[in-house]
């Protein structure tokens, strides 16, 4: 599998079937697992101040995307991720 860059786009398929451009906004490897945080396209594109939904999913070996199943898993990843945000800042 291709390693994922932040700024890569992709188009994700939701639960009602619907289609979105999502933008890879960071990308972390805990446990042997990658994982990214990624937002939509057009909430990124929007100049607003508002603040952009943030996602995580899993990378599967094949490099498609998964939503995160556990609370657990998901606290880990999140506070993963915030911990890398605040390096960068």
């Amino acid at each position: 599998m291709e390693k994922i860059e932040v700024g890569e786009i992709f188009t994700i398929t939701d639960e009602q079937g619907q289609e979105n451009e999502v933008e890879v906004l960071a990308a972390i490897n805990l446990d042997n697992t990658d994982y990214v945080a990624v937002g939509f396209v057009d909430d990124i594109q929007d100049e607003s101040e508002e603040d952009i939904d943030v996602f995580f999913l899993m990378v599967d070996q094949e490099g498609d995307f998964s939503p995160i199943e556990s609370d657990e898993e998901f606290e880990k990843v999140s506070s993963a991720f915030e911990d890398l945000m605040e390096e960068e800042e």
